[in-house]
């Protein structure tokens, strides 16, 4: 079932997400609506916090990064058919240079802007099993799990920008707030007489 997804001034996405154990509440149903909701909204990653839920769960899909002919053979190969579910996860280091590339969000359509993140990203994380792992990936995997981890920590990409960027962003994230925009997906509004 495809799910609303969370714009923009909603309290939930400034919560620092909950570790959850295994005997969540209709997990694997939670985690099939989060794939379909995600894809329903061409997104290549989505969190818990998006669709109003504070836990420690984000999808990551980069498959459609990997037609990218910008990037190299290598990278993408890498991109193409990872498909991953990250529960409780914690960053254990951030490490390289710094790089800019332009970023989105679902949860606030439209915009988009350039972010500087690390290269290197080690985490650990449970899988949908609730197996253990801790790995670490870089480039541009990286830097989708590491906007999604921020999602969990209760961060959005545009406190990333600069004070100047955000003063000019400020209409435009108010009137997505309010629901003042056009799109292809369902969303929730939190300063709306009506949600979609």
């Amino acid at each position: 079932m495809t799910l609303p997804i969370v714009a923009y001034g909603d309290p939930v996405l400034r919560k620092v997400a909950k570790d959850i154990d295994a005997d969540y509440p209709k997990l694997e149903e939670l985690l099939t609506n989060m794939w379909e909701t995600m894809y329903g909204a061409s997104g290549v990653g989505l969190a818990a916090p998006q669709i109003g839920r504070a836990i420690r769960v984000f999808l990551v899909d980069t498959t459609p990064f990997a037609d990218d002919e910008e990037l190299s053979e290598a990278e993408q190969k890498k991109l193409k058919g990872f498909k991953k579910a990250f529960i409780n996860a914690e960053i254990i280091a951030e490490t390289g240079k710094e790089w800019a590339f332009n970023e989105g969000c679902l949860s606030i359509p439209d915009i988009r802007e350039d972010v500087k993140r690390k290269d290197t990203v080690t985490i650990s994380f449970l899988d949908e099993d609730f197996n253990s792992h801790t790995e670490t990936f870089d480039g541009l995997l990286a830097r989708v799990i590491q906007h999604e981890y921020d999602h969990i920590e209760g961060i959005l990409f545009t406190d990333k920008l600069s004070p100047l960027k955000k003063r000019l962003l400020k209409g435009r994230l108010a009137n997505i707030s309010k629901g003042k925009i056009n799109v292809d997906y369902r969303m929730r509004f939190p300063n709306s007489k009506k949600g979609r």
